[in-house]
């Protein structure tokens, strides 16, 4: 779905945008477990998180390109618009059940605006939407980092806002699995699995139970993420170690003007994943 081919019609190669923030702090306790956030943390987002980017136009040439390939006599603009008004009714009735910050699971938001019941071509659709729209490119050292850590057996695992189409990233990127990388199959923790989105608790209070059985407690696991209301608010909630990737412009997200913010602050600010070896070994 995600070959190679399709892949490098759309990605190039992008480099962080540095901030102004420099790395430091200390972390209080023995980290035991590492977990991340994905999109503009080990990834490069154009977008800076996942989802859509503003109405460029070398996008919209790209969709319109794509509705041809798919058959499909609509404009670009209708296809977004219907796509944000699906996505927000979807939203607003999750809430009305009680999921605090919904998510969706997109191939079914393409199944009800493109009218066909073919998962697969509602899959393959989403896939190459979301190539257009948030072009992706690891972050530097993300595979020398990763390595590191699974030499030294350590717990690793994400807590990501995701669709199905993210796991890919890293076979395309990386050449391996995410499992093979280290990553713990139990620690994947993507939002559309689960129907709940970041800054919700939700995926944070499934990991800690998950790591229960191995007797690793909340405060011994760092959690690594670019944004403040998203990532390091709700994990301090439940307790985790924080770090915030301050790498890239794009993505670095301080959220100043928000109250959930307003009194907490990471414990270490890394502005390189390589750094996290000075404060995890």
């Amino acid at each position: 779905m995600l070959n190679n081919e399709l892949m490098a019609k759309y990605i190039s190669p992008l480099f962080p945008i540095p901030t102004n923030l420099k790395p430091g702090g200390k972390l209080k306790k023995k980290i035991r477990c590492l977990l991340f956030d994905i999109y503009g943390t080990l990834f490069i987002s154009r977008t800076g998180d996942i989802g859509i980017a503003k109405k460029e136009s070398q996008q919209k040439k790209n969709l319109k390109e794509l509705l041809l390939k798919f058959g499909l006599d609509v404009s670009p603009g209708k296809i977004l618009d219907d796509l944000f008004r699906t996505i927000e009714k979807t939203h607003d009735s999750l809430k009305k059940e009680g999921v605090d910050f919904p998510e969706v699971v997109i191939e079914h938001i393409w199944m009800r605006i493109l009218g066909n019941d073919d998962v697969e071509l509602a899959k393959a659709f989403a896939a190459e939407f979301e190539l257009i729209f948030n072009p992706v490119y690891p972050m530097p050292n993300l595979q020398k980092m990763l390595s590191v850590y699974k030499d030294l057996n350590l717990p690793m695992g994400v807590v990501s806002n995701a669709q199905f189409y993210t796991p890919f990233l890293f076979n395309r990127f990386l050449n391996a699995d995410m499992e093979d990388l280290g990553f713990h199959p139990d620690l994947i923790f993507f939002s559309y699995k689960f129907g709940y989105a970041k800054p919700s608790t939700f995926l944070f209070r499934e990991a800690i139970e998950r790591l229960k059985s191995s007797d690793i407690r909340a405060d011994s696991v760092l959690y690594i993420g670019n944004d403040m209301l998203n990532d390091i608010y709700p994990a301090k909630t439940v307790g985790f170690s924080t770090a915030l990737f301050a790498g890239d412009t794009r993505s670095l997200r301080l959220r100043e003007g928000n109250p959930s913010c307003k009194n907490i602050s990471a414990d270490i600010v890394i502005t390189d994943l390589i750094q996290l070896l000075d404060h995890v070994q």
